[in-house]
């Protein structure tokens, strides 16, 4: 038992560590920072002054009109500050691998999943703020049970990894492939914009929607806007199980397909252990 228990310290410690260093490093550079938070809530108030103007003559888009339509921009404001996860590990990998140091990162003594960790959670923390701000938003404006609140809580959470795996994949590529790597990331902000995370998928014309009806993306966003629209878990599993089901199935291939190529990278470079 002693013996688990520093293994469980010794992680942990290794992850605040990682924590501690990034959040230190992207503090240093407040004006970057607060700009990241502003950038998603600029990227939302077109759409929110649209779609306000729609409502004002009682046009509806679905369940979406003038007495619950924030709830979409909030939700998409948060879901953009995860969003960030996705660019974090090819730009700590791209600096390492340009400032020579890639491999004394690789070979570090800590094991490199608390690596990930510690990258991953540096980032919830330096979102924290703005994510609660407009989650307590949401609320306020369409309150919610405290269970189901939960459950949306963790649906979020959910996301966030499937952007964390996404943008492994994208870090594995960008000190192995960096020509593929831009192409990756174009196609990943073409298939976002194709999601409808900023408009209700009724506004647009036929073809658009077809093409969002083929995206997991759209799903997975939508999962998440009607668990907090339907407020009963029970509703929303009978009523949107398709969308559930394939967020839960993209963030298992995601993460999976991501650890693979993390570890292969790490096999390439000849590590051995952990």
């Amino acid at each position: 038992m002693m013996v688990y228990n520093k293994i469980i310290k010794k992680n942990l410690s290794q992850i605040y560590a990682i924590i501690k260093i990034n959040v230190k490093l992207k503090l240093r550079f407040k004006i970057k920072l607060i700009f990241s938070f502003i950038i998603p809530i600029i990227g939302v108030l077109m759409p929110m002054i649209v779609l306000g103007k729609f409502f004002e003559s009682n046009t509806r888009f679905g369940v979406w009109n003038e007495d619950n339509y924030l709830i979409y921009q909030f939700i998409s404001i948060n879901i953009t500050l995860l969003m960030g996860l996705i660019a974090i590990f090819p730009q700590t990998f791209r600096i390492e691998k340009f400032c020579n140091t890639l491999e004394a990162l690789i070979i570090a003594p800590f094991n490199r999943f608390n690596l990930l960790l510690g990258l991953f959670f540096a980032h919830l923390i330096l979102i924290s703020i703005p994510f609660t701000f407009f989650l307590i938003l949401s609320y306020i404006y369409f309150p919610i049970s405290i269970f189901n609140f939960f459950f949306v809580l963790s649906i979020f959470f959910l996301i966030a990894l499937f952007f964390t795996g996404i943008g492994l994949i994208l870090g594995v590529l960008a000190i192995s492939k960096e020509n593929l790597v831009n192409v990756l990331q174009f196609t990943v902000s073409l298939v976002i914009w194709f999601s409808c995370i900023s408009y209700p998928i009724q506004i647009f014309p036929d073809p658009i929607q077809n093409l969002a009806y083929f995206n997991p993306f759209f799903y997975i966003f939508d999962a998440l806007r009607w668990a907090w629209i339907d407020d009963n878990i029970s509703t929303f599993l009978v009523n949107h199980f398709r969308s559930f089901i394939v967020l839960i199935f993209s963030v298992l291939i995601i993460l999976i397909l991501s650890v693979y190529l993390f570890n292969y990278i790490y096999k390439k470079f000849g590590i051995v252990g952990y």
